[in-house]
């Protein structure tokens, strides 16, 4: 599987990986995320090069993941919003926090906390099930090919 093929899989992983799956994505998602919208700021915070950046917001904005708002006509500036399907990324950004929260901090703990605005409690992620609302981890789940893909022999199932 070629990295530049990544989109054409027939995997959900791989088709995201093909849009959000590099290290600068991320961290630029991630300053989304904390309310980050201009290049210049975006640039400042991560160190990121010019060309860099660039080069990842404008996929980004090409697979509607963000989209460029004016907010100066003259001379025009824009900056970059989450649209819908970019905020619907916020629980594998939020996924990651996690993780490294558990795996990766050091003795001074999460640098970052999240409340819950509705309960205003400090939150954890937490998965569930769509339908009976139990929390699942990977031990809970078997996997079965779509209905619309039975017989494809792309899954090695």
């Amino acid at each position: 599987m070629r990295w530049d093929e990544l989109d054409k899989q027939p995997c959900s992983v791989a088709r995201t990986l093909a849009v959000i799956g590099d290290r600068w994505t991320l961290m630029i998602l991630r300053d989304c995320f904390l309310g980050v919208r201009r290049f210049d700021i975006f640039e400042k915070r991560l160190g990121i090069t010019r060309h860099v950046l660039s080069d990842r917001l404008r996929k980004l904005v090409e697979f509607d993941v963000l989209k460029k708002v004016a907010y100066q006509q003259q001379p025009l500036r824009e900056e970059y919003r989450l649209t819908e399907r970019g905020l619907d990324l916020h629980s594998i950004v939020l996924a990651l926090v996690s993780w490294g929260d558990k795996h990766m901090a050091d003795e001074r703990g999460a640098p970052l906390l999240h409340r819950h605005n509705k309960c205003g409690q400090i939150m954890h992620p937490v998965t569930v099930c769509s339908e009976c609302h139990e929390p699942i981890n990977a031990r809970d789940i078997e996997v079965e090919i779509g209905p619309d893909w039975i017989g494809g022999d792309e899954f090695g199932m």
